[in-house]
């Protein structure tokens, strides 16, 4: 049975989504998207109509899936925003490993697309705000309960560890100083 064109959008978005973290945006061309999602090139040029269309989509779908990570990994440190934000470095630890991870596909889209006028370095600056938000929601719940002095700065310092994480588990591996960040968040949240 043929797919419908939402499904064939959503084949090939996750289809580019792999080549696009794996190989690199500008490395990936549209064609070998199509020949690896099995559609014509006319197909993906109807679904997106230029290769930048298709980079802001998968921009947008990785953008949505790291808020859905992110809340599902705070979710499962229960009512507390301490552990919430404990539970959020315990599954980057997995995130980071390199059977899933080549380091962060916002970075690497800021690194490929340093104007800032260009839809994917938007997006992904949107999207490095969103984590800083939603650490400084934490850190706010946290002070609000008498835990955190300064919950911007602390939200800061949760934001920098977090990035500090993906660039060295792409330099020096998970089992390089990335391995340590859950210690550090601990450190950050017994001073803060």
């Amino acid at each position: 049975m043929p797919r419908s064109s939402a499904e064939t959008r959503e084949h090939v978005l996750g289809v580019a989504h792999e080549l696009f973290y794996w190989h690199g945006i500008r490395a990936t061309g549209v064609d070998r998207v199509a020949v690896a999602a099995g559609v014509a090139p006319t197909t993906l040029y109807r679904l997106f109509a230029s290769k930048d269309d298709l980079i802001g989509a998968y921009i947008e779908r990785a953008d949505g899936l790291y808020r859905e990570w992110f809340d599902a990994a705070a979710a499962a440190g229960g009512p507390d925003p301490r552990e919430q934000v404990l539970a959020v470095f315990d599954a980057l630890d997995e995130q980071v490993q390199p059977q899933h991870c080549r380091g962060c596909p916002f970075l690497m889209a800021l690194a490929e697309f340093p104007d800032p006028a260009h839809p994917a370095h938007r997006a992904a600056v949107t999207m490095k705000a969103w984590v800083r938000d939603r650490f400084g929601q934490l850190t706010a719940a946290l002070a609000s309960g008498g835990r955190a002095a300064r919950p911007e700065l602390l939200a800061d310092q949760l934001a920098l560890v977090m990035e500090g994480t993906y660039a060295s588990a792409q330099a020096l591996s998970a089992e390089g100083p990335a391995r340590h960040a859950r210690t550090v968040v601990e450190s950050l949240l017994d001073v803060s």
